[in-house]
């Protein structure tokens, strides 16, 4: 797995239950995987060369961030290792102005949107769509980072002066935001967890339910184009599709994950078969286990640094009286804003699994 942060290191309790021997690539010692013993070799995952060697001698190789030389992952396919995904449908989620475009291009519904590479062209499109507009950067933007609300020309500037290529996205009045995750072998059986209403702010996801509380038949909707969409993109592993669902009813592809996902977490405690055990049996071509949950509602809490060192290891005694919280920590640096862990619950009412995740969150001091 190239990358060693939280997903590699969840991927890795997950690869001990099934005697797989997941080797990580770190940029450090102290990376979330390493700290939990995974077999590690240090390079930087950006590095096209530390990646192509680090290939070298793997069965298969995967993913913990997209944020990975595509050419380094069609130099290791080219030599005879499989790679999951693919690289070719890894470019749905490492540039979204490709993928807009082809989705758009293939008769998917997504966001109205346009590239723009002058102010002159924001412009025009707010002409047509409104102010504000939202710039997103086409490639290496992850947890709001690379996305921008503009309500006029001076800020358009001052994001584009910035460099790079950006998309323009109409501001849309959403009623909500869901994810479907999709297990996929290269062979092409797949299976969809429930669908997963979750909830952003500043570009992070702070908290979701599964099921969504939305109705059956968008529920159904929104599995169906998931699964149709990562078939026709040649997608495996686990794939994450995010969804837009508009105030007038539509469902809108937002962007993809193909790793495990943060909107997968809870399927920890929640699910027969967690997103980590069905990556692994996804990437190895290995029969995917069962994503039925296990209870009637499922709420997971993300814990995100203060800035304080070390708050919630103090506080961890205190939040774990909580009743049926289960508490995920990842031995991460506790910086402001930084996802550090999360907290999973278990009900048979979403909104009451809810409030009890969020009640540990807050005594573990964890920034909401």
């Amino acid at each position: 797995m190239v990358g060693a942060g939280q997903l590699a290191r969840m991927t890795h309790r997950a690869a001990v239950d099934l005697a797989v021997r997941l080797d990580v690539l770190a940029a450090t010692d102290s990376d979330p995987a390493v700290l939990v013993g995974a077999p590690h070799r240090i390079g930087d995952p950006l590095d096209e060369s530390a990646v192509v060697v680090f290939a070298d001698g793997c069965d298969v190789i995967t993913l913990d961030h997209e944020l990975v030389s595509n050419e380094a992952l069609q130099r290791i396919q080219r030599g005879g290792i499989p790679v999951v995904p693919d690289p070719m449908a890894l470019r749905f989620a490492q540039d979204k102005l490709f993928a807009r475009s082809e989705l758009h291009a293939r008769g998917y519904p997504v966001p109205p949107f346009a590239r723009v590479d002058a102010v002159a062209d924001v412009e025009a499109f707010a002409t047509e769509h409104g102010w504000p507009v939202v710039l997103k950067v086409s490639t290496m933007g992850y947890d709001g980072r690379g996305v921008e609300i503009v309500a006029g020309t001076e800020e358009a500037a001052a994001v584009l002066n910035r460099g790079g290529i950006w998309v323009a996205e109409e501001m849309l009045d959403l009623e909500c935001e869901l994810a479907v995750l999709v297990a996929r072998r290269p062979s092409g059986d797949s299976v969809t967890y429930p669908v997963v209403e979750t909830v952003q702010r500043d570009g992070i996801c702070r908290e979701l339910v599964m099921p969504a509380r939305v109705s059956e038949s968008l529920q159904r909707d929104a599995v169906d184009l998931a699964t149709e969409v990562v078939t026709a993109i040649g997608a495996a592993g686990i794939v994450a599709v995010e969804m837009f669902v508009t105030t007038g009813g539509e469902l809108l592809i937002n962007e993809f994950a193909m790793r495990p996902h943060n909107s997968g977490h809870a399927t920890i405690e929640g699910a027969v078969t967690s997103q980590f055990h069905n990556h692994l049996r996804a990437v190895l071509d290995w029969p995917l286990g069962s994503t039925s949950l296990v209870a009637p509602a499922v709420a997971m809490v993300n814990v995100l640094g203060t800035g304080a060192e070390s708050a919630a290891m103090r506080n961890l005694p205190a939040a774990l009286e909580v009743e049926g919280a289960s508490i995920h920590l990842y031995g991460k640096e506790e910086r402001l804003g930084r996802k550090i862990g999360h907290v999973t619950v278990l009900g048979t009412d979403p909104d009451e699994a809810l409030a009890r995740a969020r009640n540990a969150v807050e005594i573990l001091g964890g920034f909401q």
